[in-house]
């Protein structure tokens, strides 16, 4: 779900700017996250959240880190091909990893840091093959996104762990439902102030937003209840077969070479995360 919803991003950053891009992940997102709760609870009746002061900072944070991530991921997708922009967004699994020891009081045995390791090297396969700025600024670009991704991560799996009363569908449920929330307000609220346009393209575009938001939320209901259960690092190493998902679309659908450097790369950002898994 993930890679198709990079990809249709992708394809909507040609008519749409950034911010609005970044806002299609969560136009119709909101209302079927909240139609998904009900139903949750519908079916399996719980408690409702303790929404304490410290869960919702910790819920705006994790939004704001992932509108932040979506925004420079499509920042490089305009400046990289495709499979190579999701290649370079995914030094999340690694950035969660050392975040995790750095903030969240997480151990990294020594097969760990030899995947952290592993990953560097692939990112520096994937800066490109023009020296200078103009390699620079897309390993920059894709450090960033993974860095905010991965802190969305944390701050998710946090904000689950904050509702120790709830099943861990509904915690997920309700972190997922609040998040997109406030990024759907955060979003509106920014475009209706500066960019209206935006806002009626998105409108005039209902497919090419729908299938960015659905294709998003699906995503997100799986790693929300993953985050839910697991370590962000080994809940990110595991989503790493997206990328021979990546790999396909790139070639099938984008018509996009693939160069030998960023094969590699690819193939040592899996081989990095296995390692961080199996430390």
């Amino acid at each position: 779900m993930q890679a198709w919803r990079n990809a249709f991003q992708k394809h909507l950053s040609q008519h749409v700017s950034i911010t609005g891009v970044t806002l299609a992940r969560f136009f119709w997102a909101w209302p079927v996250s909240i139609l998904y709760v009900f139903m949750l609870y519908r079916l399996w009746p719980a408690p409702l959240p303790t929404l304490s002061p410290l869960f919702m900072l910790t819920v705006i944070a994790a939004a704001l880190s992932q509108i932040a991530a979506t925004a420079l991921m499509v920042s490089l997708f305009q400046q990289r091909n495709y499979a190579a922009g999701v290649g370079l967004a995914k030094s999340e699994a690694l950035l969660a990893a050392i975040l995790g020891v750095l903030i969240f009081g997480a151990t990294i045995q020594p097969l760990g840091w030899c995947g952290v390791t592993i990953g560097a090297i692939a990112l520096w396969l994937m800066r490109g093959t023009v020296p200078g700025e103009a390699s620079l600024r897309p390993l920059l670009t894709g450090l960033a996104s993974g860095l905010c991704f991965a802190l969305t991560s944390l701050w998710v799996r946090e904000a689950s762990q904050l509702q120790p009363d709830l099943p861990f569908l509904h915690a997920a449920g309700w972190v997922l439902t609040l998040t997109i929330g406030v990024q759907w307000v955060t979003l509106v609220g920014w475009l209706i102030w500066r960019d209206r346009p935006t806002l009626a393209t998105l409108w005039r575009r209902p497919l090419d937003s729908s299938r960015v938001s659905l294709t998003s939320l699906g995503a997100s209901i799986g790693w929300f209840t993953a985050m839910s259960l697991q370590d962000v690092a080994l809940v990110k190493t595991l989503g790493q077969v997206e990328v021979l998902v990546t790999l396909l679309i790139a070639h099938f659908w984008f018509r996009e070479p693939v160069t030998q450097r960023d094969q590699l790369g690819l193939v040592l950002i899996v081989l990095g995360a296995i390692c961080v898994m199996w430390q």
